[in-house]
């Protein structure tokens, strides 16, 4: 609570509770109209967004789909609950003794020292964790940490621009190019890594500048913005099966369209900072995104829920087990789409039979190689796909792991409440 920068001095007509910690900064539970991360938000908002994240986005569920069987499934979602109470030990008090030791560059409040700190006039919050890693360790511990930083930073950053690819490769460009083969998908799906890469480094500089700075609340505001619709239509397509095509369509569509509204706005108008506040008009940017966040979720239920009453429902048979109360079914399911998967699938194989195989070249086959576009490999017969299908499709476990990972499951809750209580 004594950490407080020296510099301010420099800089004219700053309020003293832009560079002093917040009188709050120990509790978790803060005031819900002047806490910067007020309490309601904080149990309800958040709670949005990671059902959002850990249920929805594909880099989260691509793993799950991995998994060789449900018990898998629940023990590694499991695992990733105790791993995520170790940020408080490896980013919040390091956070904190790094504003001890560095006061004036940590919490610098004077935007030209900021900008000779960190070349950003809004805040050099982010450059607490590193400062103390290039300051304290050693040379040689320096440069592993540095490396290890470097390595998780690519691996997160490739888990998602794969997971974009996926989505574009199969849930859009299949749309366009309806015949489009495996190679063509891989290709695309490359490409638009590319592009992706590229947008990402132009968009730097908003980062840079938002949020005041802070990169944390950039990333749960961005999310705020986004991620609610997706989150209301998972939750209504689980626990209501009068919900359908149509509903969660123009859930999403409007429920994106009002959160672009908000971020755009936000964007235009400049987050600001303690010192230097924004012109944003208040109805907009007063209200917390983690209240939007809440607002936007309700919004979006009650679209899904209206358009999808106002239009014909899905028959049970295209249902069983894919929502709760039809969960314990076990006959067979016929997809919505089933009758256009069997065509296009007869379709490419009376390709492969009437197109004759052609023998490359020895640099086209280095190429494919090293491009990784070598398409060998044995083809399995309908009979080996389909014991293969049901195979996938099995969801039953073994009692005694079901037991282990249930258990595990409510000791990380009762844990994760203690914390929550503790720190509150």
């Amino acid at each position: 609570m004594k950490a407080v920068p020296t510099l301010t001095a420099a800089t004219v007509n700053i309020s003293e509770k832009c560079y002093t910690p917040r009188p709050d900064a120990f509790s978790l539970f803060r005031d819900p109209l002047s806490g910067d991360l007020p309490w309601p938000g904080l149990i309800f908002g958040l709670s949005i967004l990671a059902l959002w994240y850990w249920c929805t986005d594909q880099v989260i569920v691509q793993r799950c789909l991995s998994a060789k069987n449900m018990s898998h499934v629940k023990a590694g979602c499991i695992l990733c609950g105790y791993m995520k109470l170790l940020p408080m030990f490896l980013m919040v008090m390091p956070g904190m003794i790094s504003r001890i030791l560095y006061t004036d560059q940590v919490a610098c409040i004077d935007p030209d020292v900021c900008l000779e700190v960190c070349e950003t006039t809004v805040g050099c919050s982010n450059i607490a964790y590193p400062l103390m890693v290039v300051k304290l360790m050693p040379n040689g511990l320096r440069g592993l940490m540095l490396s290890v930083m470097l390595a998780s930073l690519m691996s997160s950053l490739t888990s998602i621009f794969n997971s974009a690819s996926t989505l574009f490769t199969m849930d859009i460009y299949t749309k366009i190019r309806t015949r489009a083969k495996e190679r063509e998908l891989m290709i695309v799906g490359r490409v638009f890594i590319v592009i992706l890469i590229g947008l990402s480094i132009l968009w730097v500089p908003v980062v840079q500048e938002a949020q005041s700075g802070q990169l944390f609340d950039y990333i749960q505001s961005i999310t705020s913005y986004l991620g609610p619709p997706i989150a209301a239509v998972f939750f209504l397509a689980i626990f209501c099966k009068r919900v359908n095509e149509t509903g969660a369509f123009w859930g999403l569509v409007l429920g994106l369209l009002i959160g672009l509204s908000r971020m755009i706005t936000e964007f235009a108008f400049g987050t600001g900072s303690c010192a230097h506040p924004s012109n944003c008009p208040a109805i907009i940017c007063k209200v917390h995104y983690l209240y939007f966040a809440m607002i936007l979720f309700a919004i979006s239920i009650v679209i899904v829920l209206g358009a999808s009453f106002l239009t014909k429902p899905i028959d049970d048979v295209h249902l069983y087990r894919l929502c709760w109360s039809l969960r314990n079914r076990t006959e067979e399911r016929i997809d919505l789409d089933a009758e256009e998967d069997v065509a296009k699938k007869e379709e490419m194989v009376y390709e492969d039979q009437t197109l004759p195989e052609r023998e490359l070249s020895c640099g086209r086959k280095a190429l494919n190689w090293f491009c990784g576009l070598d398409q060998g490999g044995p083809r399995l017969s309908p009979a080996e796909e389909e014991a293969l299908r049901q195979k996938m499709a099995d969801t039953t476990e073994d009692p005694f792991w079901k037991r282990v990972v249930n258990i595990n499951a409510i000791l990380l809750l009762a844990v994760a409440i203690f914390c929550h209580g503790f720190f509150a």
